[in-house]
């Protein structure tokens, strides 16, 4: 029987999502976890890497078991969440189809990279502060219509990567101002409302190894006045990895929807 798996991790204290000797990863915990409660050997398939640090809300995995399981599958999720650790949690476990695959079936992927400009306590595990002094996300915007479409998004793709292709369609992709939630709760404002906390969102087919990171450090360099929007087209056009801007850090990053 095969069983579809919704979670959210924390990627803080782990090297990404895929199994790797002698480290700590998301799937491997998540297997063993799965194993002990099962009292056999589970291998999960995951709808795709994540980088070290990087988090994810609502990842969707599957694994096969033919053992007997609960009549109601939310009763196996209880007991998961129950021996994982903290930074991750399940939200469902469902009976899925046989020929169900996490990764294949998968038609978009979403991530939502934060950021904010000024120094702040309650939001930096989760968010990259970016402290130059000004940011021009009007431009940065401007930018994003270049990345929809399908490219070849290779000068965005971390050098090393094995990638078959490195063609990708993009859906959206935009910069929005936001309100940190516990602002809003304490009916409290930022100080200048707009500007300094701002959030980069992007959908599409699949991602290369390390791209959103780029993407959005490419587009910090455009905010900063190094190049115009018109740098995106022509470092799709013909741009080597090392043309574009500079990754930012993984803990800002989540992947934030997964759609089939």
């Amino acid at each position: 029987m095969r069983y579809a798996i919704t979670l959210s991790y924390d990627g803080g204290r782990f090297c990404g999502w895929q199994v790797q000797n002698d480290t700590p990863t998301v799937q491997g915990v998540l297997q063993l976890a799965l194993s002990t409660l099962l009292r056999t050997g589970v291998e999960v398939t995951g709808t795709g890497r994540t980088d070290t640090a990087v988090n994810a809300c609502g990842y969707v995995a599957h694994f096969d078991f033919d053992g007997e399981v609960p009549a109601d599958p939310s009763q196996l999720a209880c007991k998961l969440n129950a021996i994982l650790p903290p930074e991750i949690t399940v939200h469902s476990i469902v009976p899925a189809t046989p020929d169900f695959h996490a990764r294949f079936d998968a038609s978009r992927r979403e991530y939502t990279y934060f950021l904010h400009r000024k120094k702040d306590p309650f939001v930096e595990a989760f968010s990259y502060r970016c402290g130059y002094p000004a940011l021009d996300f009007e431009a940065m915007n401007r930018a994003c219509p270049h990345l929809i479409g399908t490219h070849d998004f290779s000068c965005f793709e971390k050098t090393g990567g094995n990638s078959k292709t490195s063609i990708c369609t993009v859906y959206e992709a935009f910069w929005a101002p936001y309100t940190p939630s516990y602002l809003s709760v304490m009916g409290r404002t930022p100080d200048t409302p707009g500007q300094e906390y701002w959030y980069f969102r992007i959908s599409a087919d699949r991602f290369l190894r390390n791209m959103v990171r780029a993407v959005v450090g490419t587009m910090i360099e455009i905010g900063r006045g190094k190049h115009d929007p018109g740098w995106i087209p022509e470092l799709l056009g013909s741009g080597t990895r090392g043309d574009a801007g500079e990754s930012v850090p993984g803990h800002a990053l989540f992947l934030s929807k997964v759609l089939y």
